[in-house]
């Protein structure tokens, strides 16, 4: 069974979120994610992620329906010279 934690490390971030590790140290850094550090690693509370996390949801639904949406019809319009 999955222990449900709050809190992960870089690696279980980047795993969480898919995304590089690089790129998550680098949000780290800029300050965008939060995060504390432990003396060892930073820690990073996931509950921060939940509004990402739906819109990205909402983001793969849309665009799942957009590409199985049938193409129109052409309409064959003539030159009438």
């Amino acid at each position: 069974m999955e222990e449900n934690k709050t809190y992960l490390t870089m690696p279980e971030t980047a795993a969480y979120l898919e995304l590089p590790e690089s790129f998550i140290l680098e949000k780290v850094k800029e300050g965008r994610i939060r995060a504390v550090h432990n003396g060892e690693e930073y820690l990073i509370n996931k509950d921060q992620f939940a509004h990402h996390l739906e819109q990205m949801k909402k983001l793969k639904e849309f665009l799942e329906e957009w590409n199985n949406e049938p193409i129109p019809e052409s309409y064959d319009v003539k030159d009438e010279d």
